[in-house]
């Protein structure tokens, strides 16, 4: 069995159904001046992984439920 990578576990979550969330670059600095709020607003949340990039998480995450 592989080990978990912890890099992967910090920057993806998996749901209860299966899916892998992540979250959208740019929201760690310069958030007040440079861009608008509708920018800033629309990296709000979790967003879904693609399915061509589902495997490479997966596999980083034995333990995981997938």
């Amino acid at each position: 069995m592989n080990k978990t990578n912890k890099a992967v576990r910090k920057r993806f979550k998996i749901t209860g159904t299966g899916k892998i969330l992540r979250s959208k670059a740019g929201r760690r600095h310069l958030a007040g001046s440079k861009k608008s709020k509708k920018r800033r607003s629309s990296k709000d949340g979790g967003h879904l992984v693609h399915v061509t990039d589902m495997y490479r998480v997966t596999s980083n995450l034995p333990f995981s439920s997938h």
